[in-house]
């Protein structure tokens, strides 16, 4: 069959509008959406169209992109929603993430790949480094501080801000001696930590020259200096290098240092923001690869760097493994705990993983106030109960609980900020962009080493959450299926559903009604009215 599909966003052009994909189907079908400007697969209750796909198959106003939370009476629902997941065929596998995200090594369009940048350093010679696309674009010019002559740093003068910055390892801050400018925002990691600035004594004059700079910045790299090799204050910006590089925080300053770390150099970097030549303005992306064509520089995306770290390096390790009898069944509780800032997660194991085949998993953000104190705010503690529900039934599965994700990665604290935020007539979203912090700001890296520790290859997801298909290629994992985890609709949370189905991309298909019960309860067939469903 054909699917009517109704995307948030206008579409991208690896999926060609009026293009027709088949889809085979089991129980429900296959559809195709947009998250975060990439495309993603859902299963869900498609309605048959003939002739293929076309954004004028229907109106916005006919069929909601995500699904409606509450039909059309737009009246909240306490049923469970639910569907079966689909037989994905080959022909719609590729659609769960995009080619970059599948493949860690291949760098996001418009960019070299990491290993160009490796090859370029190696060299002695520079790369650029940028920022994330969807926030306001800061490209950075990097090389080995080891490498650093008067040449090179005139360069990074003549195109850059003017501020010549070295990354540095706490370490080798301690060595030498350099404290912070701001010791009180050294926990923030949206910002820079600098150090006191430096000259070298030794062969300067007044610091500020190409010359003088590039002798500074060898001084900085090298393992023999000592404190008193400088001068404070200077005209050479040191920049503390936060432990974990961009997997701890995706900065320009931890992305320098990886990268030459990377190349097999010291981990000592050099940085300079490129501005633009006309008005002196941070240069936008087309002007960074305007630099990057004119001077044969690669120029790399932070995303794509880490990607690259998080296939190639193991973030985690086992700590325990225990027998959990719960209030659903046995379990096998295994822990973990995140080598990058010591976080510990809990893995809940229920049967024999075998093959690691089609294996139904639940990646479980913590929520204290819904898992433990029931809060009606959210629908997350509904959600892991239903989770628990679902793997006993089958008798084989994963809830895979991360911590740190509170306030979709904010913290506790932040989380309640929030809260009062929303009582003041902000959305979940508006509530955290309002405290500072991106809508999401969660990451499933450590999640997937897990599940591939654990021996899963292949998945069926229990979520709602189109982000969480993205990036598991990269670890040899692939979602086949998805389950969705529908709970019931309250006065207290629909407005929070509603915001993650129209802000968020979440699927909630009011069209699934009904088959989650059928999941549930072999008895219940699909097509039974609501009425014989209550009464099975």
């Amino acid at each position: 069959m054909d699917c009517i599909v109704v995307f948030h966003h206008q579409l991208v052009p690896r999926i060609s509008v009026g293009q027709r994909y088949s889809f085979r189907t089991v129980g429900a079908g296959v559809g195709l959406g947009i998250y975060g400007k990439r495309p993603c697969v859902s299963t869900c209750w498609a309605v048959g169209v003939p002739g293929g796909l076309s954004d004028e198959s229907s109106s916005s106003s006919q069929i909601n992109p995500n699904g409606s939370l509450f039909g059309a009476s737009d009246e909240p629902s306490s049923t469970t929603f639910g569907a079966l997941d689909a037989e994905i065929t080959p022909e719609t596998i590729d659609f769960f993430v995009s080619d970059a995200e599948g493949d860690p090594d291949c760098p996001t369009a418009g960019y070299s790949s990491i290993e160009q940048a490796l090859n370029m350093l190696r060299k002695g010679k520079s790369v650029i480094v940028v920022d994330d696309e969807n926030e306001e674009i800061e490209g950075n010019l990097v090389m080995a501080a080891s490498y650093a002559n008067p040449q090179a740093v005139a360069f990074l003068l003549k195109h850059g801000s003017g501020i010549v910055s070295v990354g540095m390892k706490s370490d080798d801050l301690e060595r030498l001696q350099l404290p912070l400018m701001s010791p009180e925002n050294e926990d923030d990691s949206s910002a820079p930590s600098f150090t006191i600035t430096v000259d070298a004594r030794v062969g300067t004059t007044t610091g500020v020259s190409a010359s003088d700079r590039a002798k500074t910045v060898l001084a900085l790299s090298s393992p023999s200096s000592r404190p008193e090799d400088f001068r404070r204050p200077g005209h050479v910006f040191p920049l503390k290098h936060r432990n974990g590089g961009v997997l701890r925080r995706a900065g320009h300053t931890e992305a320098s240092v990886d990268l030459v770390m990377l190349a097999g150099l010291r981990p000592t970097s050099v940085l300079s923001a490129v501005v633009d030549g006309e008005d002196g303005s941070i240069a936008s992306l087309p002007c960074l690869r305007k630099l990057a064509l004119e001077q044969n520089i690669p120029i790399v995306s932070i995303t794509d760097l880490i990607r690259y770290r998080r296939k190639r390096e193991n973030l985690v390790e086992r700590t325990a493994i225990s027998r959990l009898p719960t209030k659903w069944g046995l379990f096998q509780a295994y822990c973990y705990r995140s080598k990058l800032d010591g976080t510990e997660h809990i893995a809940v194991v229920k049967g024999e993983i075998g093959n690691g085949q089609e294996v139904l998993v639940r990646v479980h953000s913590e929520c204290l106030t819904g898992d433990i104190f029931g809060s009606r705010r959210c629908d997350c503690g509904n959600q892991l109960d239903l989770a628990m529900q679902l793997i006993e039934k089958a008798g084989r599965g994963v809830v895979l609980y991360l911590r740190g994700h509170e306030g979709r990665g904010i913290g506790l604290g932040h989380k309640l900020q929030a809260y009062n935020l929303q009582d003041q007539g902000h959305d979940t979203v508006e509530a955290n962009l309002e405290l500072g912090f991106a809508a999401d700001v969660r990451e499933y890296g450590i999640g997937a080493q897990i599940l591939r520790d654990i021996g899963i290859r292949t998945m069926r997801l229990m979520t709602n959450n189109p982000a969480k298909f993205i990036g598991l290629k990269g670890y040899g994992l692939a979602v086949v299926g998805r389950v969705p985890v529908l709970t019931p609709i309250t006065e207290e949370n629909k407005r929070y559903l509603e915001t993650k189905r129209a802000k968020m991309g979440h699927i909630y298909e009011s069209g699934e009604r009904g088959l989650l019960d059928a999941f549930i309860n072999p008895d219940i067939d699909e097509n039974d009215p609501p009425e014989e469903i209550q009464r099975k």
